[in-house]
């Protein structure tokens, strides 16, 4: 045992370098030697300047607003796109067409049109000119702006509202997002306010115009929403619906308007832009006026035999999915 413990104690004694076991409080090389913390930095690098840097700057700072634009006008895009799918959700509850809305469904559109109309007040002044067509894919919600007025005014008139009619609407709703100015210059009341027509021009309210695209591509929407409330309609109420004078044996309904627009569709020419998405739309629309046939179809050879309440299955082997 003494000699154990000699041993011990005449083992010799690793020492270790305090550097070398803590390794996390330093930065190392590609060859593991610390780099040193301390120290002067380095001067920062001069910039060069140059006859091409003022240029260059401008059209940094061009790209920034660019971006910063485009990011807005996404922004209010979204919310208008799913305001207006709200609108077309409230109008699918209505079950009678040429009639005036119920108060509630009103009131809900009311809203929705205030809240639409405040979002397209903050963008109208960034979509003037070429804007306009610059940001145009930006503006998807246009379309299904275009699709919920279209589906309002067909419920209330049961026929299809033209681009001209649109403009007017557009127009309203733009000026009613616009809140007055509050920083108005006070002049006495004595002294008659003279108007300048220069100012006049300027402070005149910017609009938010509707392309051709905009306008067919929401009529392509449209056709699907009016196949949803003929087969909702035709089940709750036990009748096609559809508009005409009391006594009226053949009033006008909505499979003569969905064969109207079908056959409107068909004769047009496809336009020189995305052909792809002119007849992917094209091959729905064509789904939706055959599924409103067979509606009408089941319901005039065989109406009698189906209960109140009844919804067709419009889903069968021969029609293609719709994606």
């Amino acid at each position: 045992m003494e000699g154990v413990q000699e041993q011990q104690q005449t083992a010799p004694t690793v020492q270790t370098n305090k550097k070398d076991v803590d390794m996390s409080g330093f930065k190392r090389d590609w060859n593991g030697n610390a780099k040193k913390r301390d120290g002067p930095k380095p001067p920062p690098k001069k910039v060069v300047q140059n006859q091409f840097t003022p240029m260059f700057e401008a059209l940094r700072d061009e790209l920034d607003q660019h971006h910063d634009r485009r990011e807005r006008i996404i922004k209010a895009s979204r919310d208008i796109t799913a305001l207006s799918k709200k609108i077309i959700f409230a109008l699918q509850r209505i079950r009678k067409i040429d009639e005036e809305l119920p108060k509630n469904i009103q009131a809900e559109l009311d809203t929705r049109l205030a809240d639409i109309s405040k979002l397209l007040a903050t963008i109208a002044p960034e979509i003037q000119g070429i804007n306009r067509y610059r940001y145009a894919r930006s503006l998807m919600c246009l379309e299904e702006l275009v699709e919920a007025l279209t589906f309002l005014h067909y419920l209330k008139t049961q026929t299809l509202i033209t681009p001209e009619q649109l403009s007017p609407i557009m127009d309203d709703l733009v000026q009613k997002g616009i809140a007055p100015s509050e920083d108005v210059a006070m002049t006495d009341v004595s002294e008659p306010a003279v108007a300048n027509p220069e100012q006049l021009e300027e402070k005149e309210t910017p609009k938010v115009s509707l392309t051709q695209d905009d306008y067919l591509y929401g009529v392509f929407d449209l056709t699907g929403e009016m196949m949803r409330f003929a087969t909702t309609s035709t089940a709750l109420t036990g009748t096609m619906a559809g508009s005409g004078a009391e006594g009226d044996e053949q009033p006008r309904t909505i499979v003569e308007d969905m064969h109207e627009l079908g056959s409107f569709f068909e004769m047009l020419p496809v336009g020189q832009g995305n052909r792809f998405q002119w007849e992917k739309k094209l091959e729905v629309t064509r789904q939706s006026v055959q599924k409103v046939e067979r509606l009408g179809y089941d319901r005039t050879i065989r109406g009698s035999e189906r209960p109140k309440g009844w919804i067709p299955d419009l889903s069968s082997g021969d029609q293609p999915e719709e994606e």
